[in-house]
């Protein structure tokens, strides 16, 4: 009797130790019972994080730069929605992170040149020193242009948009209600979602969700389930092969001219020159035609007397 009673004791701590994992993140460290999963940002430093729900953006570019630096496994082999939307044409870096996971406003990298970021962690402002003021600056505005592989029934927008609501709802615990609009061209297999939430809302996390999206397209999925990304409507598997993310902040960007390459105020400089130019000769050209009339009733009156 007593074997049979460790047995079911093994069996049951077993089963506790198989459940204890972090389906939302491949690279949590997971031990219990009672389950606790961390995640390795850098030396000595493992935030616990909560498994149940997404991991914030933030703790997983750092967790990802950590891996590269170490030499650890990180990955295998529409248009603007507004005027004020902006790509993050930076990339990657190290971030700075609050204790719950958010970007601090300002991030360094390591270095001595400092930028403000918006809370998707994506550079807001021109780069400066470290006496830089930045604010939080909340993103409640995204928009992934995505385009899908060849399919041969392509489905309506209808039909689209409620693959894509479940979908977002599923593996991302995105509320469906928060997809603004999908517009989609079928003959260039191009999907453009907006995903959009009150101005006033700190509860929903964009850019939480559009990063694990992003990874899922362009790279592998952040699950510990390795499954690919795909929309099923009507059943019929659409899978994506690129992405676009533009991110809407509740304030503009701050960006200057300063910062141009020397390409385009190259280019901007000669505009200017060729517009000038142009207007003088136009100006000197009216001048001569303003005097070789004024000079006629002249000739006329000389030729009279």
């Amino acid at each position: 009797m007593k074997d049979i009673i460790v047995l079911c004791l093994l069996a049951f701590v077993a089963g506790a130790y198989a459940q204890c994992t972090c389906k939302n993140m491949k690279w949590a460290n997971c031990d219990g019972p009672p389950c606790v999963c961390t995640l390795l940002l850098g030396n000595n430093v493992k935030p616990e994080v909560k498994c149940d729900t997404l991991i914030s953006k933030c703790f997983l570019m750092k967790a990802e730069m950590y891996r590269a630096k170490n030499n650890l496994t990180t990955r295998s082999i529409g248009g603007k929605p507004v005027d004020s939307a902006f790509l993050d044409n930076d990339g990657i870096y190290d971030p700075e992170c609050e204790n719950d996971g958010r970007f601090k406003a300002i991030q360094c990298n390591n270095t001595e040149t400092c930028w403000c970021v918006n809370s998707a962690g994506v550079r807001r402002s021109d780069k400066g020193d470290k006496n830089i003021k930045c604010e939080p600056v909340e993103t409640y505005w995204v928009r992934l242009e995505m385009k899908h592989k060849s399919v041969t029934n392509p489905p309506d927008v209808g039909q689209l948009k409620s693959a894509l609501a479940d979908v977002f709802k599923n593996r991302y615990y995105l509320d469906p209600k928060y997809i603004s609009e999908v517009q989609y061209d079928s003959a260039n297999r191009l999907i453009v979602v907006d995903v959009q939430k009150p101005k006033d809302d700190r509860n929903v996390d964009l850019p939480r969700m559009s990063y694990y999206l992003e990874k899922d397209v362009k790279v592998l999925p952040l699950f510990k389930d390795q499954s690919k990304f795909e929309v099923r409507p009507n059943g019929n598997p659409m899978e994506m092969e690129n992405i676009l993310v533009y991110y809407v902040d509740e304030q503009a960007p701050t960006f200057t001219m300063q910062k141009l390459t020397g390409g385009v105020i190259a280019v901007i400089v000669v505009v200017i020159l060729v517009v000038l130019i142009g207007l003088l000769v136009l100006f000197f050209a009216r001048r001569q035609e303003q005097a070789k009339y004024s000079k006629t009733p002249e000739r006329e009156l000389e030729t009279r007397s």
